[in-house]
């Protein structure tokens, strides 16, 4: 299976903090890969370095064989990486509907002088931005709130309503930032479902950054895991359950919080 990204030695430093160092996988095309570690362990920053929030210090990261570290963050997802984030890019006076159509924007063809002044363009583009909303809310199930607002949205559907904004970009590969956090066991599996079908249906490639290891476990083709910013171990489920380095770096005990 060919890799769509690669990460190859990628570092971060701050200062005299290093974050990330000399970090490198690839991610298959259509493949569901988890980034895990401790508190600490630098998942975040990598995260960022990847989607090209924070500059790298060292290293690369490309998409088909492209350059996109240091690039612009707006032109990382213009080019097929797009990363989702817990709630900070929901507009919570919107309705779930008006969220998903906001963010096709990225997509837009018409200027934004040309929406100001309602061109042919940008008529057509929100037509065309009405229908995909339409259709990514019946893909994910939300018809029942899709004119609800995001302010009264419970943590479930604000976790599947910020996936939705992730599928309006048209994105390559797309990024979850802990999709999973705060949901109880229920909300969990829906979740893992959906991600699911994301890969299954809609050709994604996903990687995600999670501390809920039973889903971890249960939903990813391969893990990778950081400690204190390095890479220590990669592999199946199975395999990262039974390393030593893993289980050493999760305090040393074998018990649920790696998914024994």
């Amino acid at each position: 299976m060919a890799a769509i990204l690669e990460v190859k030695a990628v570092s971060k430093r701050f200062g005299g903090l290093t974050a990330v160092n000399n970090v490198s996988f690839s991610v298959n095309a259509g493949e569901i890969l988890c980034v895990i570690g401790p508190n600490g362990a630098g998942k975040s920053t990598l995260f960022k370095l990847i989607s090209s929030f924070l500059k790298t210090s060292g290293g690369e990261v490309t998409l088909q064989g492209r350059r996109i570290n240091n690039l612009a963050p707006h032109a990382v997802a213009r080019l097929g990486v797009v990363r989702t984030f817990q709630e900070t890019t929901i507009f919570r006076a919107m309705t779930v509907r008006e969220n998903i159509i906001v963010a096709h924007h990225l997509r837009s063809k018409a200027s934004l002088f040309g929406f100001f002044i309602g061109s042919q363009q940008a008529r057509d583009d929100e037509a065309t931005f009405g229908k995909s909303a339409d259709d990514i809310i019946d893909f994910l199930g939300l018809d029942s709130i899709r004119n609800e607002l995001a302010s009264n949205l419970p943590q479930g559907h604000l976790r599947a309503l910020g996936m939705a904004i992730g599928l309006a970009t048209s994105p390559k590969v797309l990024l979850l930032d802990e999709p999973f956090a705060g949901m109880n066991h229920q909300e969990t599996m829906r979740m893992v479902d959906q991600v699911r079908r994301l890969r299954d249906e809609r050709g994604l490639t996903v990687l995600l950054v999670e501390h809920d290891m039973p889903a971890v476990m249960k939903i990813a083709d391969r893990i990778v895991v950081l400690n204190f910013g390095e890479k220590i171990a990669e592999g199946t489920p199975k395999e990262i359950q039974n390393n030593e380095k893993v289980i050493e770096a999760y305090l040393g005990s074998e018990d649920a919080a790696i998914g024994i």
